[in-house]
């Protein structure tokens, strides 16, 4: 924690003109975080907004060294790209993930919402920013996902996914043929958090929650004994994909936690060929009812 005390050359400018001018090499974003999660104090009391500060006022930062001198590298591994907005209107914001980012990240390390926020920060200043993740995608599966830009969007897409109305579909790379060229196939899984990964029964059991995942074989080779397959969840449990890919016996190649690891090396993959490819709103309703049958897809 560092103390910056406001002096009349300062007075009347806001917390974030005064910390970057102090320190110059500190990213934006991070001193957005560092507002948004409370970590700035004025006069002992934790600040939320960037609001003006005058003369003997005391700010109190709780932002680490490394990041206030823009030592720390994974502040700036992922940018955001505007080509990468597949959809954005006034309620919501569809973007496609790249491997390697969590969908909401740590306190050292940003995640998707976080960049988001701080793109959105930057592109309209004086504006309100709200944003938030409406579901999630597993760190390296790439593809789509859908933020609230506002409280009631939020609500509503929450609600609106929970009654299975939008429709997530995936494509994947599986290795071996399925024989049954479409298939929804049901099971059981348990998250284990202590393993940081999940298990896949065929039949109930105490603490095991239902999963269904439907899937169809758009492409086989043969020669190589993969099959390109779409896949759709219709319900969204943690690695479900991945694990009940793996379990009905089709592992995703690269994927190292469920997959076949000499498989994966034969085909020098290091992340999961899994991709969230498309989102169709099959039903919408109030304020996002506009958004009903329309596909989103990359």
């Amino acid at each position: 924690m560092i103390r910056i005390n406001v002096d009349s050359k300062l007075s009347g400018k806001k917390i974030i003109t005064i910390i970057q001018n102090k320190y110059p090499k500190c990213a934006l974003g991070t001193i957005h975080r560092a507002l948004r999660n409370k970590d700035i104090k004025v006069n002992g009391t934790r600040e939320k907004d960037n609001v003006e500060v005058y003369d003997g006022d005391e700010l109190e930062i709780y932002i680490t060294d490394e990041l206030l001198n823009g030592l720390n590298s994974k502040t700036s591994t992922h940018k955001i790209v505007k080509k990468n907005i597949a959809y954005e209107d006034d309620n919501i914001l569809i973007y496609n993930k790249p491997q390697e980012l969590e969908v909401q990240g740590k306190k050292d390390e940003p995640g998707l919402e976080e960049l988001l926020y701080d793109y959105l920060k930057e592109k309209t200043p004086n504006e309100k920013v709200f944003l938030k993740a409406c579901h999630r995608l597993d760190r390296n599966t790439k593809g789509l996902v859908i933020f609230a830009k506002n409280k009631n969007a939020e609500e509503t897409m929450l609600s609106m996914i929970k009654d299975r109305i939008v429709k997530k579909y995936y494509k994947a790379q599986v290795y071996g043929i399925p024989k049954n060229k479409a298939m929804t196939l049901k099971a059981y899984l348990f998250k284990d958090s202590k393993r940081s990964m999940v298990v896949v029964s065929d039949s109930p059991k105490r603490g095991y929650q239902e999963i269904i995942t439907k899937y169809r074989v758009i492409e086989a080779d043969k020669q190589n004994k993969t099959a390109i397959i779409e896949v759709e969840l219709i319900t969204g449990r943690t690695h479900q994909i991945r694990a009940h890919m793996a379990h009905y016996g089709y592992p995703i190649i690269g994927d190292g936690k469920y997959g076949i690891n000499q498989v994966n090396k034969a085909f020098k993959k290091k992340y999961q060929e899994l991709e969230a490819y498309k989102i169709v709103f099959e039903d919408a309703y109030d304020e996002l009812e506009y958004l009903k049958n329309k596909k989103i897809e990359i």
